[in-house]
């Protein structure tokens, strides 16, 4: 496997050789910066971690040096800043027993640049040497230009494998927006119940962006425990943590899908909900 970016880094935690790390990988994080493979892939990482077939891999597409800064990381330079992520997240791959993770360095300038062809590169030579069933990767209505421009590259990259080496499964998670707003029935839930350790060890690790400004660990578990409460509204809560998830498969099965009419479909048809429950009993 070879990566277009020189400055790319590969780290297995339990020293495997690369290709043998690499090709063992069943479930893929692919995300913008460190810490969004934690927050919104939590359920690939416990998938895997309890289990002895599934292997969990991570990609970061971009190298956190425009990342928020305050308090005693204040006065440190991009540079810096980038070093201490990148640190950040083979810690956490750690403790999460990656299989393997690849941190492709990319500048968000270039990542959003359509005529950008590196990260497209890097995503097929990694999915082409793993054995990837389920991706976990930026959902399309989330609100940060940088995680669309992700999923993005992502999609590309699958679309330029052979169809049998695409992944049979894509779902777009949250971060930098809530999907608690689709109908129900469209939702993928993921049931993180009982991992409140292992989320706050993971969680825990990215001291530059927690100490820096953004309380991102207790956000997310709290989202988490909102998704399970406010999920059903006539039911006792059967989670007490829920991820929501949209289902990206059909742009890996079917060329022709367009990316903004699939997702729009999604609020079109939440749209229609609430027209339609607001009709049904307004009395004026």
């Amino acid at each position: 496997m070879k990566l277009t970016n020189p400055n790319a880094r590969i780290f297995i935690p339990d020293g495997k050789p690369v290709a043998d790390a690499v090709k063992r990988i069943t479930h893929l994080g692919v995300g913008a910066h460190q810490d969004d493979l934690e927050f919104m892939a939590f359920h690939g990482i416990m998938e895997c971690f309890y289990s002895q077939e599934k292997w969990f891999g991570g990609a970061t597409c971009t190298n956190g040096a425009g990342s928020s800064r305050t308090g005693k990381y204040a006065s440190f330079t991009d540079e810096q800043m980038k070093n201490v992520r990148l640190v950040e997240q083979e810690k956490a791959a750690t403790i999460g027993r990656y299989a393997a993770m690849l941190q492709l360095d990319y500048p968000s300038s270039r990542m959003k640049d359509p005529k950008e062809t590196g990260v497209v590169n890097d995503l097929v030579a990694i999915m082409s040497a793993a054995n990837v069933e389920v991706v976990y990767t930026h959902n399309p209505a989330d609100k940060h230009d940088t995680h669309i421009a992700a999923l993005v590259n992502l999609i590309k990259a699958v679309r330029a494998l052979p169809k049998d080496k695409r992944p049979k499964k894509i779902y777009g998670c949250e971060v930098w927006r809530s999907l608690d707003w689709m109908n129900d029935n469209e939702k993928v839930v993921h049931d993180v119940t009982t991992c409140d350790n292992m989320a706050a060890a993971l969680n825990g690790v990215f001291d530059s962006q927690i100490a820096g400004g953004k309380r991102y660990d207790t956000a997310t578990v709290g989202r988490r425990r909102a998704n399970a409460t406010f999920f059903e509204s006539h039911a006792t809560d059967k989670a007490d943590q829920i991820l929501f998830a949209i289902d990206l498969s059909p742009l890996a099965q079917d060329d022709s899908i367009d990316l903004i009419e699939y997702t729009c479909g999604f609020i079109k048809r939440f749209e229609a909900d609430v027209r339609a429950r607001v009709a049904k009993i307004r009395g004026f």
